[in-house]
């Protein structure tokens, strides 16, 4: 027979891993940032830096399905920490994306514009890291929801400044092409955001079930 303590440690496993994979999306957001910052073999180290964090992230998100598949007892529901862990998986994948775009970009980048957008990212990041975190504690409505909040600030204001990029684009002194390439890394740059709340959204979802 399992012992109860041998139990409780499978349950803080995968609090162990969901709060790594949170960890790992704050650190590919960093990176992105390091990249747009920098230039020459800084930038291309910084790249590196992305690809292995998103690498990193799908072998603990694997790590996970394997413990469901195996672990009798789970501190939620097997579908609730799956979902968790394929929404936080999701946001380093899409920047690296972004970081792919950068790559084969041509140089005149607004690089200003992106900052600002992935700015908003990593406020993002760090509300969906501290909503992870706090599962660990508890099932704490009034917590979660403060940080909760601040994710749902950071994606409204991503969504504002999506707008107002889209119309420097349609007014500003880009040609066709440009225009094109623009709007697709603004968009992997909303979209990262978006991950992000899809991620606190799940969270939200168990403690409201829990709670």
């Amino acid at each position: 027979m399992l012992s109860l303590k041998k139990l409780l440690g499978k349950e803080d496993k995968f609090f162990d891993l969901l709060e790594a994979s949170a960890e790992e999306a704050r650190a590919s957001s960093a990176a992105l940032a390091k990249i747009l910052q920098t230039e020459g073999s800084a930038q291309s180290a910084n790249i590196h830096d992305v690809v292995q964090t998103r690498r990193k992230d799908k072998r603990i998100t694997q790590e996970i399905t394997e413990e469901l598949c195996k672990t009798f007892v789970t501190p939620f529901e097997r579908e609730d920490i799956e979902a968790l862990s394929i929404a936080l998986y999701r946001i380093p994948k899409t920047v690296e994306k972004i970081v792919e775009r950068l790559n084969i970009c041509p140089a005149r980048i607004p690089r200003e514009n992106l900052l600002r957008q992935v700015a908003l990212l990593e406020q993002a990041v760090d509300a969906v890291v501290a909503m992870v975190g706090q599962l660990r504690k508890g099932t704490q409505l009034d917590k979660i929801k403060h940080s909760n909040d601040r994710l749902q600030f950071a994606e409204s204001e991503a969504d504002k400044l999506m707008l107002a990029h889209v119309k420097d684009l349609y007014n500003g002194p880009y040609d066709a092409k440009e225009v094109v390439i623009l709007m697709e890394l603004y968009d992997l740059c909303e979209t990262a955001v978006d991950r992000c709340r899809d991620a606190g959204q799940v969270v939200f979802q168990i403690v409201l079930k829990y709670s």
